[in-house]
């Protein structure tokens, strides 16, 4: 629910937050290539604003799941 309000309300940063909740929970079940293919298009839409900690913390994220 939480990530399709993001969605409508076109907000990346609260919807990149909320992936990466499901992401780790997903990675705690086993989950690793769903999380991964869940997080990484969401990621990569950003084109600015790396120094960000959400954004660092999804890059991490990513490299815990490869």
């Amino acid at each position: 629910q939480s990530l399709e309000i993001a969605r409508q309300q076109e907000n990346n940063l609260f919807a990149l937050r909320t992936v990466m909740d499901i992401a780790r929970l997903w990675q705690r079940r086993g989950k690793c290539g769903e999380a991964r293919a869940l997080l990484a298009p969401l990621h990569a839409s950003f084109t600015e604003g790396f120094e960000l900690q959400d954004l660092q913390d999804a890059k991490a994220l990513l490299n815990d799941l490869a």
